[in-house]
């Protein structure tokens, strides 16, 4: 006997695509991707990001031909972390012994974990919009580094589909107040240097390293680079910071937004700077390149015992 009324069937919501995160055969390396196609690589050596990609496939992160991916030194391109100082220690310092840029970026890190965001309740979604990936690194992890203070770091990148997180949380694990400096060394990749502009530092004074750390004031237009450069750009801290953009042929390429990053390091090593630096290829590379590094390195920071710190970047890929 058939019953005049069925229950309804259960719908069944569709089952969305999620991020993929994978290792390398050899465990030195964590990539990955979005179901729309956008993709990241870190090697977990300095927890660098050796890679970023649009859902285009195109290369957002320039890597020098001839970097170092195997530990052996630090990688020429990407994103190395620098903590917890920024170029060669002063010799009165407490960073004294570190290496140039410190240690975060020559250390191994511990993958922590992952984390996505929720899918969208659109039946258009294509899947998880974002994944974040979490590296960290403490005192009893690094080897030989004659820094006698306690810490935790906890590095997160953040792969969206139209652009690249970066943060960094410090936390003094110890007894001890210290300072620190932080920077995230972006190399972005371009087109072409000499169609390449910055804008968003118009107002902002920078230390000339070129010309022995020379003061100069803020210049009123847009940076452009036709020799080596290396400036160290400090923001007004008290109005809202514009993002910084960097164009190509008069369009926005990249758009750079900080969080509690007050300085912006602009580099370039040109032509003859870069002919004698080794792990820098091809010939031609001062022209695929240019750094547009966030940090907090003009002045030390001080993080009193069991204090928190914590600050980050946000890079759009137009």
């Amino acid at each position: 006997m058939e019953r005049s009324k069925k229950p309804a069937a259960i719908p069944v919501s569709p089952v969305q695509p999620s991020p993929q995160v994978v290792f390398s055969d050899d465990s030195s390396k964590v990539s990955a991707s979005l179901p729309t196609g956008e993709s990241v690589q870190i090697l977990l050596y300095g927890a660098t990001v050796v890679s970023w990609k649009s859902a285009t496939g195109n290369e957002n992160l320039f890597l020098s031909s001839k970097a170092h991916l195997d530990g052996s030194k630090p990688v020429r391109g990407g994103i190395p972390l620098v903590f917890p100082v920024f170029g060669p220690p002063n010799k009165d310092h407490a960073t004294a012994s570190l290496p140039q840029h410190g240690f975060a970026r020559t250390s191994r890190w511990e993958y922590l974990g992952k984390t996505s965001s929720e899918s969208s309740s659109l039946p258009t979604s294509k899947g998880d919009s974002s994944v974040k990936l979490d590296f960290g690194l403490q005192d009893n992890m690094i080897a030989g580094a004659q820094w006698n203070y306690q810490f935790s770091l906890v590095y997160s990148v953040t792969l969206n589909q139209d652009s690249l997180e970066t943060s960094l949380v410090i936390r003094n694990t110890g007894p001890i107040n210290y300072d620190f400096q932080v920077l995230f060394h972006t190399y972005l990749a371009i087109d072409d240097i000499s169609q390449t502009k910055i804008t968003g530092l118009e107002d902002a004074a920078f230390v000339d390293k070129t010309r022995a750390a020379a003061h100069v004031e803020a210049a009123g237009e847009p940076v452009s680079i036709s020799s080596e450069t290396d400036r160290v750009y400090t923001t007004s801290t008290e109005k809202p910071r514009d993002p910084i953009a960097v164009l190509q042929g008069g369009k926005k390429r990249y758009e750079l937004d900080r969080d509690m990053l007050p300085d912006v390091v602009v580099w370039n090593p040109w032509i003859e700077k870069s002919q004698s630096m080794a792990d820098l290829g091809p010939e031609d590379a001062y022209k695929k390149m240019v750094c547009v590094e966030a940090g907090s390195v003009s002045a030390w920071n001080t993080l009193e015992a069991g204090d928190t710190w914590e600050g980050g970047q946000r890079i759009k890929a137009l």
